[in-house]
């Protein structure tokens, strides 16, 4: 197991994380410095694979503020945050779902994000 694992935001990802207010932001960027220390070890609450897709989503909660991180693998230590989004129901929001798999797809096609 390596001792770091590399992360990489995509451009949605960055612009969603640079816009968060700023506690939120703190714990958001430490949450992906968590996965880059942790990589697949990252449990529970930090992480949870999105059953059925092949995403995970890293959760951040500051106060009451919650916010998700879309995430997939590549190869074995690079991880690739797709996008993110301001959480303000219990379900996660299908439309991010899609938005992040789309984003994912263009990513491994060669596309830039």
């Amino acid at each position: 197991m390596p001792s770091e694992y590399e992360v990489v935001l995509l451009e949605p990802a960055l612009d969603f994380v640079r816009g968060l207010e700023a506690k939120l932001k703190a714990k958001s960027l430490r949450t992906i410095e968590l996965l880059r220390h942790f990589g697949p070890a990252l449990l529970m609450p930090h992480c949870r694979k999105l059953a059925g897709y092949d995403l995970w989503e890293l959760r951040v909660r500051q106060s009451t503020n919650i916010c998700r991180l879309f995430y997939f693998h590549r190869g074995h230590n690079i991880f690739i945050v797709t996008s993110g989004y301001l959480k303000k129901s219990d379900k996660t929001n299908p439309i991010e779902i899609q938005r992040a798999l789309r984003i994912r797809k263009e990513y491994l096609s060669g596309g830039e994000t």
